[in-house]
């Protein structure tokens, strides 16, 4: 064998070599970059066949924060907890759909004012302008739209399980609206906080740690750690109430407080209600005496079915 050839060969294995160091060396950046994603994005719970994932939780603090902007206040833990508490009540409203209808699915158009609702909530005008602020908070709108879906499903669920079972007395109702027309009527500003207890020894204690709770974070936030309703990532907020859809135990602690004070606990089917008031509007209306019967009809059937989709939820998360 020439000299040439050999110098020839030793280059070539020379230059194999060094690609073969390249190879591994990039190699090994991949399996150390995947090594710490699975490090970082780790299993945190599974609920049946859903798990939950940091990423889920990471993604969920951020999405409340959109949803509710006193959230950015709090510190880290509190944060999580939030988010973990709130993630864990979405798996279980989806394998509870999934169990009840697996090809649930959102009507399109109603889906789409859904998110019209949320967008307009926080100042924005059209999807697009949407999309691009969930990109710039780390979101996408497919993400938003799965979780509006979810909660949509659900009260499209609570509906047609509890709605035949709902009694409206509209002779009572027929009343409230006769001494409707063309009067002053008080609209109240009300936030909830609904909690749980075991038996009513435990009242006492749970309801000192949410008002502590209250005092020193607020009560959007205490609402946020504390309450299982349906507003808890609202920070409780239910708006302005009609003085006439609101019932006589409730109004009787709701006219004991001022403004920016909360009840004493009331007990209500599925748990313990703690209402703030926030301000008291006092408006003249005159009033479609129909439309005034038909939105009384609805605010009592949608406050009973709130009540029971809270004690339906706590029975399936058993």
């Amino acid at each position: 064998m020439s000299k040439k050839l050999i110098d020839k060969l030793k280059y070539l294995n020379n230059h194999l070599k060094k690609i073969y160091i390249i190879i591994a060396f990039l190699l090994s950046l991949f399996f150390c970059s995947n090594s710490s994603l699975s490090i970082e994005n780790k299993i945190l719970f599974k609920i049946n066949n859903e798990i939950i994932t940091s990423l889920d939780i990471s993604n969920e603090i951020k999405y409340l924060k959109i949803l509710n902007p006193k959230m950015q206040s709090l510190d880290q833990e509190t944060t999580i907890k939030i988010a973990k508490k709130s993630i864990i009540r979405e798996k279980i409203k989806k394998i509870e759909i999934k169990r009840i209808n697996k090809n649930s699915k959102v009507n399109d158009e109603y889906l789409d004012q859904l998110m019209k609702n949320i967008y307009k909530s926080i100042n924005l005008n059209s999807i697009s302008e949407f999309s691009n602020f969930l990109f710039k908070n780390g979101l996408s709108l497919d993400y938003v739209k799965n979780k509006i879906s979810i909660e949509a499903l659900w009260n499209e669920l609570i509906f047609y399980k509890f709605s035949s079972k709902v009694k409206i007395d509209k002779k009572e109702l027929n009343k409230k609206k006769l001494e409707n027309k063309n009067t002053n009527i008080k609209f109240y500003d009300l936030s909830e906080i609904v909690f749980n207890i075991k038996d009513k020894n435990e009242l006492n204690s749970k309801y000192n740690i949410i008002k502590g709770d209250i005092e020193t974070k607020g009560f959007s936030s205490a609402a946020l750690i504390h309450s299982i309703s349906e507003t808890a990532n609202l920070g409780g907020d239910l708006g302005l109430v009609s003085e006439k859809s609101i019932n006589n135990l409730i109004k009787e602690k709701i006219i004991l407080i001022n403004n920016g004070e909360i009840t004493d606990p009331i007990i209500i089917p599925g748990g313990v209600l703690i209402l703030k008031l926030n301000n008291i509007e006092e408006k003249k209306i005159e009033i479609n005496i129909e439309e005034e019967l038909n939105r009384l009809i609805n605010e009592e059937k949608n406050k009973k079915l709130n009540q029971l989709s809270i004690v339906y939820f706590n029975k399936v998360k058993k």
